[in-house]
C-alpha cells in the first residue's frame, strides 16, 4: 500500500499517457509535467508568502495578516486567504511605464526571468520516479539556465531609465556573480565524490542506511561544510537577508525594480520566490538526501513528502533569518564572498579529495581539520583588519 501511495502520481501519469496514441504519448508527457511543475510551486509560493507575513508578525511582537479568509464568506482562516486579494491586486493594477524607458525590454525582462527558473525544476527529483527531465548533466543544466537571471536583472535596471533602477541592477548583477562561484564549487565536492552530474545518480548515492542513518553527505565533514556555503550563497542569490543590498528599500526604493507595478512586479516577485524553492530543491538534493528519508523505519512515508518537508524547512530558515539579521554593507557583503567563502570553498574541494582516497578513520580527522584550520585561519583573516570595538550608546542631551 505505502509502494502504491508512494507512486500515485507516477501512475496516474502513466494512465493519463495511456490514452493518446504512441505518436503523441511523448509529448503528453511533457505537457502534464509542464503544467504541474508550475502549478505546485505556485501554490507553494502563495501560501509560502503569508506564512512569511504571519512568521515575520510573530518574530517582531506584532500582527500580521488576520482577517481575510475564503471570498465571500465568514470563514476566515486565520487570514491564510491574503494571498487571494493580493494575486487580484497584482492583476489589475495600472501598468505604468516610464516614458523615457526602453519598453520592449521593459516588457521582456520578467519574462526572461521566470522562463529560466521554470526550467531549473526540469532536473530537481521531486520524489522517486518524479523527475520531469533525467538529464545526464542534470547539475550543470541547472546552474547553465540559472544564469540567465543575471541578464533579465540587467534588462529590468537599463530599460527603466531610472538611476535607483541601474544601480541596483549593478549591484545585483556584482552579488549574483560573486557568490555563484561558492555555490557552484560547494557543489563540485558532491558531483567528485558520486562521480556524476545526475541528479537522480545523485540522490541514488545517499540512498543508503548504516545503523538505521541515512548517508546524506551533510553527515561528512566536507558535506556540511558544503552545505553551509551552498545555504549562505543560495540567500545571497535569491537576493534575501541579510544579501538583499539590490533592492535596499532605504537607499534604491526598490532597486532594479522600482519603475515596475502590476503583473509585472507580480512576476519578478514570483520568480524570487521560486527561484529561492529551486535553490533549496538543489541543495536538497545535493546535500540532504533529496526525496530519501533520514531514517530507515520512515523510508515508508512517501518520498516526495520527504522533499516538500525538507524545502519548507529551509525556506522557514530563510524566513527566519530575514527576520533576525540586519542588512550587510556592500563591502562586507564582497568581503565574505571573495577573502572567506571563494577560499574555504575550494579547501572543502581538497577536503572531500582526501575523504574519497584515505580509509576510515583518518578521512575524518584529515578532512575535519583541513576544514576547521582553513575557517580558523580565512576567518581571522577576514575579522582582523575590522577593529571592531564594544557599542557604546550616546543619548541626546
Amino acid at each position: 500500500m505505502f509502494e502504491t501511495l508512494d507512486q500515485i502520481f507516477v501512475t496516474l501519469k502513466h494512465q493519463a499517457v495511456g490514452y493518446f496514441p504512441d505518436v503523441w504519448q511523448p509529448f503528453i508527457s511533457a505537457l502534464i509535467s509542464i503544467v504541474f511543475i508550475p502549478l505546485v510551486f505556485a501554490t507553494l509560493f502563495a501560501f509560502v508568502t503569508i506564512f512569511e507575513r504571519k512568521g515575520l508578525g510573530r518574530i517582531q511582537n506584532r500582527y500580521g495578516p488576520n482577517r481575510v479568509g475564503i471570498p465571500f464568506t465568514k470563514i476566515r482562516l486565520c487570514g491564510f486567504g491574503q494571498f487571494i486579494p493580493d494575486g487580484i491586486k497584482s492583476l489589475t493594477k495600472e501598468d505604468i511605464v516610464p516614458r523615457a524607458a526602453d519598453k520592449a525590454v521593459h516588457f521582456l525582462a520578467p519574462v526572461v526571468l521566470l522562463i529560466p527558473v521554470l526550467l531549473a525544476y526540469a532536473v530537481l527529483p521531486l520524489g522517486r520516479n518524479m523527475t520531469a527531465v533525467d538529464y545526464d548533466a542534470g547539475v550543470l543544466f541547472f546552474f547553465a539556465v540559472g544564469g540567465a537571471v543575471e541578464l533579465s536583472v540587467f534588462m529590468a535596471g537599463w530599460s527603466s531609465r531610472n538611476k535607483y533602477s541601474l544601480l541596483g541592477a549593478m549591484r545585483a548583477i556584482a552579488q549574483m556573480i560573486s557568490y555563484e562561484i561558492p555555490l557552484i564549487l560547494s557543489a563540485v565536492t558532491v558531483i567528485m565524490i558520486v562521480g556524476s552530474l545526475k541528479t537522480v545518480d545523485i540522490v541514488a548515492a545517499q540512498n543508503q542506511y548504516t545503523f538505521g542513518i541515512a548517508h546524506w553527505y551533510v553527515f561528512t565533514p566536507w558535506g556540511f561544510a558544503g552545505f553551509i556555503l551552498f545555504f549562505i550563497a543560495s540567500l545571497a542569490e535569491s537576493n534575501r537577508t541579510p544579501f538583499d543590498l539590490p533592492e535596499a528599500e532605504s537607499e534604491l526604493i526598490a532597486g532594479y525594480y522600482t519603475e515596475y507595478s502590476g503583473f509585472k512586479f507580480a512576476l519578478f516577485f514570483l520568480g524570487e520566490y521560486l527561484g529561492m524553492f529551486a535553490v533549496c530543491g538543489l541543495g536538497i538534493t545535493l546535500f540532504l538526501g533529496g526525496w530519501t528519508a533520514p531514517f530507515s523505519f520512515l523510508t515508508w512515508v512517501p518520498s516526495y513528502l520527504w522533499f516538500f518537508a525538507k524545502l519548507m524547512a529551509l525556506v522557514f530558515t530563510f524566513i527566519w533569518i530575514r527576520g533576525t539579521l540586519p542588512r550587510l554593507r556592500m563591502d562586507q557583503l564582497m568581503n565574505l564572498a571573495w577573502k572567506f567563502m571563494l577560499p574555504l570553498a575550494l579547501v572543502n574541494i581538497v577536503a572531500a579529495g582526501l575523504w574519497h582516497f584515505l580509509d576510515n578513520p583518518t578521512r575524518w580527522l584529515a578532512s575535519a581539520a583541513l576544514i576547521f584550520g582553513a575557517y580558523v585561519i580565512l576567518g581571522r583573516g577576514l575579522m582582523g583588519r575590522q577593529h571592531l570595538g564594544k557599542r557604546v550608546y550616546r543619548y541626546a542631551e
